[in-house]
């Protein structure tokens, strides 16, 4: 289906401005191409992109970053740790909404270097309506596969080969990448049927649930064996005795021998998903399921409702499933199941886990493959997708175990690798203790190893008490902790209909703080420069979260899209945006060499809406009163600064270029509505 473009065809005008920034960014007089859209950028001819890298970083270079037998390394490679994630301002994209691998390096061309590390949302085979977080096997997701590409460089034959690539290109171009590591996958994905015993299963029929011991893996395990007796093996190989198949022993095949005994080779996409799909039939014929992850407290002690169901295409009846005592943060994601991390206690009569008892094998399963991806790629960061999800009722123990968390494992596997800069992006809100799960979610963050947390400011309207509040806390904790909170502007969770109405106004205060104030790392999504205000909602083609998704159901209005993700048409937005990203590159070396001071903190009691902090000769100050003007901002006194100068403002209505100092304090002119401005001491 094609869409037609938001953003006008460019003028005369405009094409010699893209033409000059071009060279500009050719000749290395700024490192991003100014004016370009993420629209225009993804629709660039594949000779332009890499006669623009060639120019700036030279052909030799740009022609070895596309042989996927050789590694670029990252920026940050040589660092001792993972802290340098610390200070990142980090953009995320869902390769969905961009087309394919190639397309992110289109994309890149619009970050300026500031903008110094990218993360990916999942790479993988999707499984049920397509969720990127519903991993269906270890394998890269083939839809991501640019034909633009291969045609130019037919030795860049396979997905793997791509990704490659796009990755060496990246750090080429002095971003670090960043990998999605997930604890679950899709609920009868590929790992599932190939290990059942890594898994949590129960049995039903009819929707009441008849058993959910711990060993039930046993009985999937004959189940499947007995569907290879009846079919015989995917790769036509003679079926091995079900101990060497299934077992954990020194005679058990391995990993990559058992997926092509069991679903085909890992080329045929097509072969292994209808290999898969019948022996997941095969097995729900019997009432066997893995159990569906869940999230918040109580985390377990589940129940099949058997008046809510979804019938598949087949006629099987998927039945929801609930839990005994729900709280307030309790969710049942159905399509997913997660890895079984420990054994139960008394046999999973009661639903407890017995955290004395980690299941070894399954925690080095999960970080070998992890690790293997790094390796392979060359990853330089992982995001923890759903951290906040903790399952001991006591909390973080004050002594913390070898197996106290997987994402925590996976890092600590792959630092222990000789990657010592691998760090971790952690996907959690800084909530209250036990509001998202049990005990101090900042004592589980430490525990972790994380260097940075999400944070979620996403989710709060910029104005707002509980912005403010949360603002100030992220900087406590930031100057008090292991790890920072993120200044987060947009995530892709939060691109949803659902959120519109924390993205109708301040957004340009949200990424001015995300760009100036150095106490935080800072996010926002791919995107964010054109997205609209969207006061009523938008088409879902234009919401980057409904292509997380593949759903094309027109029962399902509020998540169904139809045809490409549309970029949006915010030209003023992205106006300014330009503007403010090519005076940080004119004046970068002065801001980044300097401490930050604070001048006005983040007002839990709203008494004061206005932010200001100083970075060495330069004051920055930001209205946070929402949509209103706000009155009486006052700086305290500058040594040295008899006056400042106003250098920028997002607003056209501020004309008082030089305030003077009385002595003790600076008095400003009020701050319009969302607006933010730059001053320069002067003496």
């Amino acid at each position: 289906m094609h869409t037609p473009s938001l953003i006008p065809a460019p003028n005369e005008k405009t094409k010699e401005y893209l033409h000059v920034s071009l060279q500009n960014y050719k000749q290395k007089q700024q490192t991003f191409w100014e004016g370009l859209t993420p629209e225009q950028a993804v629709q660039l001819p594949i000779y332009t992109v890499l006669d623009a890298l060639s120019a700036r970083f030279g052909f030799a270079q740009v022609q070895a970053a596309l042989m996927a037998e050789i590694s670029v390394p990252g920026p940050k490679s040589s660092e001792p740790t993972g802290n340098w994630l610390k200070s990142t301002r980090m953009v995320g994209i869902n390769v969905r909404t961009v087309g394919n691998f190639f397309n992110v390096v289109k994309y890149s061309l619009t970050l300026p270097s500031f903008h110094d590390s990218i993360h990916l949302l999942p790479i993988w085979e999707p499984g049920v309506v397509g969720s990127l977080y519903g991993m269906a096997s270890w394998n890269i997701n083939p839809e991501f596969f640019s034909q633009e590409l291969y045609e130019l460089f037919p030795h860049l034959s396979t997905i793997e080969k791509q990704l490659k690539a796009t990755i060496n290109l990246l750090h080429l171009m002095g971003f670090s990448v960043g990998m999605d590591v997930i604890p679950h996958t899709d609920r009868f994905s590929e790992m599932v049927l190939a290990h059942p015993r890594y898994f949590e299963w129960v049995r039903q029929k009819d929707g009441v649930l008849l058993d959910h011991r711990e060993g039930i893996w046993q009985e999937v395990e004959a189940r499947i064996y007995q569907f290879l007796e009846l079919h015989g093996t995917a790769d036509g190989s003679d079926l091995l005795a079900k101990e060497q198949l299934f077992g954990n022993t020194l005679q058990a095949i391995d990993e990559a021998a058992r997926m092509r005994l069991v679903f085909g080779r890992p080329d045929d996409y097509g072969g292994r998903q209808a290999r898969r799909v019948a022996l997941m039939r095969f097995v729900i014929a019997e009432g066997y399921e893995t159990l569906p992850m869940t999230m918040a407290p109580p985390y377990r002690s589940l129940h099949i409702n058997k008046d809510v169901f979804t019938l598949d295409e087949a006629g099987y009846a998927w039945y929801q499933y609930e839990f005994d005592e729900p709280q307030t943060m309790s969710r049942v994601f159905g399509p997913l199941t997660r890895y079984r991390l420990f054994e139960s206690k008394n046999d999973n009569q009661e639903w407890g886990l017995d955290f004395e008892k980690p299941l070894t094998d399954v925690w080095s399963y999960v970080c070998q493959h992890y690790a293997e991806c790094q390796q392979a790629y060359q990853f330089d960061f992982m995001r923890g997708d759903m951290t906040h999800v903790q399952m001991r009722p006591e909390g973080v123990p004050a002594i913390l175990p070898d197996y106290y968390d997987i994402l925590g494992s996976v890092k600590k596997y792959i630092v222990s690798q000789g990657v010592n800069h691998f760090a971790f992006f952690a996907e959690s809100f800084v909530g209250a203790p036990d509001f998202m799960g049990y005990g101090d979610e900042i004592a589980h963050l430490e525990a972790l190893g994380a260097e940075v947390t999400l944070g979620d400011l996403q989710s709060t309207t910029v104005g707002s008490a509980l912005f403010m509040t949360r603002f100030r806390q992220y900087l406590d904790v930031g100057a008090t902790r292991n790890f920072k909170p993120c200044f987060t502007v947009l995530t892709a969770d939060k691109d949803d209909p659902r959120f519109d109405c924390f993205f109708q106004q301040g957004n340009i205060a949200r990424y001015f703080t995300a760009l100036f104030m150095k106490d935080l790392p800072s996010y926002v999504g791919a995107g964010f420069e054109t997205r609209g205000l969207h006061l009523e909602r938008a088409a879902n083609e234009e919401y980057s979260k409904l292509y997380v998704f593949q759903i094309q159901d027109d029962k399902e209005p509020d998540k169904v899209t139809r045809g490409p993700y549309i970029w949006g048409d915010n030209s003023a937005q992205f106006e300014i945006l330009n503007i403010l990203r090519k005076w940080y590159e004119t004046n970068a070396t002065a801001i980044e060499q300097a401490t930050i001071r604070w001048l006005t903190y983040p007002d839990p009691t709203q008494s004061t809406h206005y932010i200001a902090w100083q970075l060495g000769s330069y004051i920055f100050v930001v209205n946070l009163n929402g949509s209103a003007e706000t009155r009486h901002v006052t700086l305290p006194h500058l040594a040295n600064s008899s006056s400042l100068e106003m250098v920028l403002s997002t607003s056209t209505e501020s004309e008082t270029p030089v305030v003077k100092g009385n002595g003790l304090f600076f008095s400003l002119v009020p701050l319009q509505k969302e607006e933010c401005r730059i001053y320069k001491c002067q003496e």
